[in-house]
C-alpha cells in the first residue's frame, strides 16, 4: 500500500506545492464528484480505515501503514466508524477538516525533512494558503468570497447570473466580453478582480491555454474550471442551471 507517501521526495517549495495540490484534488474528488464510492467503501463494519490523497490526484480508502512511525504522517484513522453516526454533511466536513490538517501536515514533512528555512516555510504556507480547503470546497463556505467576486461582472454591462455562468481564461465571461467589445472595447476594467477566483475543484485561478473557461455553479455560486467538472462550452450553452457535484451529490442524497 501506498498509503499516501510512495517514493516521491519533493526537495524544492513549488515541487511540495505541486504534491499538495495533487493530494487535495484526490481529496476533493473522493468527497464530492466520487462521494457514492467513497460512501461505500467506508464501512463501519471495516478496521480503521483512512482516506488518502495521492499525488497524481487519485484517492484510495485503505488500512493505516504498518510501520512505526510511518513514512509519512498518516490521515486520521478511523473514519468509518463515524460514518452512520452523524449525518452524511457533518461526516464529510469532518473528514474533510481532518484531511486538510493532514495536508498540512505532509507538506510540512517535507519542508522539515529537506531543511526549508523560514522564508522558503512562509512562502510555501502563503501558497497552500491561497489555495480554498477541502473544508470550503465541501461546505460550500467559499459562497461569499465568490459572490463579492462574479458581482464585478454584474456591475460591467449589468449581465445577470445566467449571462456570467461562463468566463474565458481572463477570468471574465464571454458575453460580457462580447458587449464590451460592442461598446467601447473596455474589457480590461474588471480583469484584476476575476484574476484572484480560483477553482473550487482543483484550487488553481487561470489557465494558462487561451481557450479555457469556467463555469459557476447556481446553487453554491462557486467557479470551476470547465476541464475540472467536465463540462465544454457547447454543452454549457444548453445548461438552464448548473449544479457543480458536490450540489448535485447533496440534493440526489437529500
Amino acid at each position: 500500500m501506498e498509503g499516501g507517501a510512495g517514493v516521491y521526495n519533493p526537495r524544492t517549495v513549488e515541487e511540495v506545492f505541486r504534491d499538495f495540490k495533487g493530494r487535495r484534488a484526490a481529496i476533493v474528488k473522493a468527497l464530492t464528484s466520487d462521494v457514492a464510492e467513497f460512501y461505500q467503501q467506508c464501512d463501519p463494519e471495516k478496521e480503521n480505515l483512512c482516506l488518502y490523497g495521492l499525488p497524481n490526484e487519485q484517492w484510495e480508502v485503505n488500512l493505516p501503514a504498518e510501520e512505526v512511525p510511518p513514512e509519512l504522517p498518516e490521515p486520521a484513522l478511523g473514519i468509518n466508524f463515524a460514518r452512520d453516526g452523524l449525518s452524511e454533511k457533518e461526516w464529510l466536513s469532518l473528514v474533510a477538516i481532518h484531511s486538510d490538517t493532514w495536508l498540512l501536515s505532509v507538506s510540512f514533512y517535507f519542508g522539515s525533512r529537506f531543511a526549508f528555512d523560514k522564508y522558503e516555510r512562509k512562502r510555501l504556507f502563503d501558497m497552500i494558503n491561497g489555495v480554498p480547503t477541502i473544508f470550503e470546497v465541501v461546505t460550500g463556505n467559499m459562497k461569499k468570497q465568490t459572490k463579492d467576486k462574479s458581482s464585478a461582472s454584474n456591475r460591467n454591462g449589468s449581465l445577470s447570473k445566467s449571462d456570467s455562468k461562463v468566463r474565458s481564461s481572463d477570468g471574465k465571461s464571454s458575453k460580457a466580453m462580447q458587449a464590451n467589445n460592442e461598446e467601447d472595447g473596455s474589457e480590461e476594467e474588471d480583469e484584476d478582480e476575476h484574476g484572484e477566483t480560483l477553482c473550487g475543484a482543483c484550487g488553481d485561478g487561470d489557465g494558462n491555454g487561451t481557450d479555457d473557461f469556467w463555469i459557476c455553479c447556481d446553487v453554491c455560486e462557486v467557479w470551476f474550471h470547465g476541464k475540472c467538472v467536465k463540462i465544454t462550452p457547447a454543452r454549457a450553452e444548453h445548461i438552464k442551471q448548473y449544479k457543480c457535484p458536490a450540489c448535485s451529490n447533496k440534493r440526489a442524497r437529500s
